[in-house]
């Protein structure tokens, strides 16, 4: 009779409503629940607010990922139409959805910040080449928003902060970069605002304390 019961719960669940006769569950799909803003969906290549690209092809984010998913060849920037302001860009890019396990250790470790995981998560693949994303898929359009694939369903606004993961403000915890703004600007969004309980405004000292603090970094690797 256990499993009974169970449905009975479900049953109980789906029929209850509010006191506004509103009922207790969402109506998926048309309804969706809000999402956190460090939400973990599927990756997509940022842009500069000029346009170009912010990936430079230095392979870090495949040589940290766990599941080995991600799979980046970098090549040299064409010196008459560069893709990116580095020497080099990404010019293979893919990941692997059949195998990432959305852990963001890639977006941690690009230095760049080219790399960042959207809210979106609502795909589905009916062969094995659909599920591995190539660079084409992934780099953000002209308005800087992800590009929706025939097998994702979006609602609007759901590409909306397409850098739903956000770097700390406060490296190693030093207390001259609180408040400070520590991520560059992109493209159809500019500079980001700081998460909450961070201000945009830096404290006078801040940036001659960072640079003593600075020196002292580097005066002790000599």
């Amino acid at each position: 009779m256990g499993y009974l019961q169970g449905f009975a719960v479900t049953l109980r669940k789906l029929l209850k409503g509010t006191e506004t006769g509103r009922v207790v569950t969402t109506q998926y799909p048309d309804e969706k629940r809000p999402k956190p803003e460090r939400f973990h969906g599927r990756h997509v290549l940022n842009r500069y607010e000029d346009g170009m690209e912010k990936c430079i092809g230095c392979e870090l984010c495949a040589g940290v990922c766990p599941a080995r998913c991600i799979y980046v060849r970098g090549a040299d920037n064409p010196p008459d139409d560069p893709v990116s302001p580095g020497e080099r860009f990404g010019y293979v890019y893919e990941i692997n959805y059949l195998r990432c396990i959305h852990c963001d250790l890639c977006v941690e470790a690009c230095p760049t910040e080219a790399i960042t995981e959207s809210k979106l998560f609502e795909f589905s693949f009916t062969n094995r080449s659909d599920a591995i994303y190539t660079k084409d898929e992934l780099v953000v359009g002209d308005d800087g928003r992800p590009q929706q694939l025939p097998w994702e369903d979006w609602h609007p606004g759901d590409d909306e902060h397409t850098s739903a993961w956000v770097r700390a403000t406060s490296p190693s915890g030093q207390a001259a970069y609180e408040g400070k703004v520590a991520w560059s600007g992109e493209l159809g969004y500019g500079i980001r605002s700081p998460e909450r309980g961070q201000t945009e405004e830096e404290p006078a000292d801040a940036d001659a304390d960072a640079g003593d603090d600075e020196h002292d970094d580097h005066g002790g690797h000599h």
